[in-house]
């Protein structure tokens, strides 16, 4: 079973591992094309009204150019450390188990703008770059949507897709029995299904702390529908290729 997760905005300064190498990280067959992300990422940052355009960032946020600028200088820390925000609040990977990070450095990956997916314990940089950045002459889904796909369907084990559509984009998963997208819904008084917004990233986070703290090498779908009968998570099949993980609606 591999989970992969989406990133985060926001993420931690700071960290105590060595600076960024790439070929450390998961994915080896992605390193040719991470390193022109770097470099373009490092030139732009060079221009910060530029930077802060690509970026669509405001004044208040332009500390992250000087983030992008020393990216490959700066000291890493894992990335679920790394990144913060709803999802990584929810999961909260400070407080799991000494077993459930192994866990989690065996099945679980985040999927990077700035370096495609990538292990939940691999050590990254702070940076800013989003699936919708533009960088000059570079552009993300067509640099590394073929690239990406083609890594994560290299197995035939079971994939929970847990990503945004945004990502989701930048490198869809094969299509195939062992991918399936998870999708967050709630229902309403009258019975109908609606797609859940605020607290989409919170229950994913909550979903996949779960997982981790229960360890189990899931081989197919149904088996995370069974285990979740016996917890505080509803999930069901959904449209062909999804699961639903059911949110109770507030009020």
């Amino acid at each position: 079973m591999r989970v992969l997760l989406p990133p985060s905005e926001t993420k931690r300064d700071g960290g105590e591992g060595a600076p960024l190498d790439v070929r450390t990280l998961a994915f080896p067959k992605l390193n040719t094309r991470r390193r022109a992300v770097l470099k373009a990422v490092r030139e732009l940052a060079r221009d910060r009204d530029a930077s802060m355009a690509a970026l669509r960032i405001g004044p208040k946020l332009a500390a992250e150019v000087d983030r992008n600028r020393a990216v490959t200088r700066s000291p890493t820390m894992p990335a679920i450390d790394r990144y913060t925000g709803v999802l990584f609040d929810a999961l909260n990977a400070a407080e799991l188990s000494e077993r459930a990070r192994k866990f989690a450095a065996e099945r679980v990956f985040v999927h990077s703008a700035l370096l495609g997916p990538i292990g939940a314990l691999d050590g990254i940089p702070a940076y800013r770059l989003s699936h919708d950045s533009r960088l000059p002459g570079l552009p993300l889904r067509a640099h590394w949507s073929t690239a990406i796909a083609g890594v994560l369907g290299g197995g035939d084990d079971l994939l929970l897709d847990l990503r945004s559509e945004g990502y989701v984009g930048l490198g869809p998963a094969p299509s195939r029995s062992g991918s399936v997208y998870l999708r967050v819904v709630t229902e309403g008084a009258d019975g109908v299904t609606r797609a859940l917004n605020h607290f989409n990233k919170h229950a994913k986070g909550a979903f996949t702390r779960a997982l981790l703290e229960h360890g189990e090498d899931f081989a197919r779908v149904e088996d995370v529908v069974a285990w979740s009968q016996g917890t505080d998570l509803r999930l069901r099949p959904g449209a062909p290729g999804e699961l639903e993980l059911v949110v109770p609606r507030a009020g």
